[in-house]
C-alpha cells in the first residue's frame, strides 16, 4: 500500500517574513525578536497586538494572502506551522484566547494527517480532497468579510450624513373677522332685486318654493377652498320670490354657521365660502 503525501511547498512562494520568527514588538524603529530577561513587566501594563482577528477564518485568510497562496490549493503544512506561531504568540502577550482558534488549529492536524493517508474515492473515480471544506469555509468568509467592507464604506445615516436642522422664528396668525354688516347684505339684496324687476313678467303660477331645498342647493354650489360670488347663487328668472327664498336660505346657513360671507371692502362684491369641518 502506498501513502499519498502531501505535494512539497513552494518556499518560492511565501513572503521572505514567513521562514522568519515574527517580532514581538518595536523600540525606535528597529524589530525586537524577543524581549529582555531581565525586562519587568507588570501584570496590568497595557500591550498592543497589531493584528487583531475576529475569528481563526480571519487569520487563516490573512496568512494565505500574506503569503501569495492559492485559497483553492492550500499547503497545509506551511499553513498550519504558521497558525500554530501565532497562537504561541497571542499566548506570550496574554491575550484572551478563544477555544475556536485551538479548535482550528485541531483541524488543520487533523486536515494534514488526513493528507498523509489515502484519500477515498468518489463515484464519478475523483479522490475527496480533505481540504474542500475548509476552502469552501475561506471563500465564503472572504466574500462575507469584502460585503462587510463594501457596506461600511457606503455613507451611513447619523455617521457621514447628518439631517440640518433649522428652527424657524415664531409666526403669529391671525384670522381677521369679516365685517359685513346687516346694510351691506340689504344693498347687495336692493341690487338683486331691481334686476329681477326686469324679468317680471305677467304670467301668474304659483311655484313651490322651498327653504330648505334652497338651501341644500346653496350648499352644494359653494365649496371650502374657493370663494363663490354672491351674485351667482341667485336665479332672476325666478322673480321676487325666488330671489327672497334664496336670501332667507343664505342666511339661515350664516345662522347655523355653515357658510361664511366675506367683503374686502365697504361695497365691493361679496363672496361665499362654506365653513370647513
Amino acid at each position: 500500500m502506498t501513502l499519498a503525501t502531501e505535494p512539497p511547498l513552494d518556499k518560492a512562494a511565501l513572503a521572505p517574513e514567513a521562514s522568519e520568527q515574527p517580532p514581538v514588538g518595536r523600540f525606535k524603529g528597529e524589530h525586537i525578536l524577543k524581549l529582555p530577561l531581565d525586562l519587568y513587566i507588570p501584570p496590568e501594563a497595557l500591550r498592543i497586538f497589531l493584528e487583531a482577528f475576529e475569528g481563526p477564518l480571519d487569520l487563516l485568510l490573512y496568512l494565505i494572502k500574506k503569503n501569495n497562496m492559492d485559497i483553492v490549493d492550500i499547503p497545509i503544512a506551511a499553513i498550519t506551522r504558521q497558525y500554530v506561531e501565532y497562537i504561541e504568540i497571542m499566548k506570550a502577550l496574554e491575550l484572551e484566547l478563544a477555544a475556536d482558534y485551538l479548535v482550528m488549529a485541531a483541524s488543520l492536524a487533523e486536515i494534514k494527517s488526513r493528507m498523509l493517508l489515502p484519500r477515498p474515492v468518489q463515484e464519478d473515480g475523483e479522490e475527496i480532497d480533505p481540504r474542500t471544506e475548509l476552502v469552501r469555509r475561506l471563500q465564503e468568509y472572504e466574500r462575507f468579510k469584502k460585503a462587510a467592507v463594501e457596506l461600511d464604506d457606503m455613507p451611513r445615516w447619523e455617521r457621514d450624513i447628518f439631517r440640518a436642522y433649522a428652527n424657524l422664528p415664531p409666526i403669529e396668525r391671525t384670522k381677521p373677522e369679516p365685517s359685513i354688516v346687516l346694510p351691506d347684505l340689504l344693498h347687495a339684496l336692493r341690487d338683486i332685486l331691481q334686476r329681477a324687476e326686469l324679468f317680471a313678467h305677467h304670467h301668474i303660477q304659483r311655484e313651490p318654493l322651498s327653504v330648505r331645498e334652497r338651501m341644500s342647493q346653496i350648499l352644494a354650489a359653494v365649496t371650502s377652498d374657493e370663494y363663490t360670488d354672491f351674485c351667482t347663487l341667485f336665479t332672476i328668472q325666478e322673480g321676487r320670490s325666488g330671489v327672497v327664498v334664496t336670501f332667507i336660505a343664505i342666511l339661515e346657513l350664516v345662522r347655523h354657521a355653515t357658510i361664511e360671507l366675506i367683503q374686502a371692502e365697504p361695497f365691493s362684491p361679496i363672496y361665499v365660502r362654506a365653513v370647513s369641518a
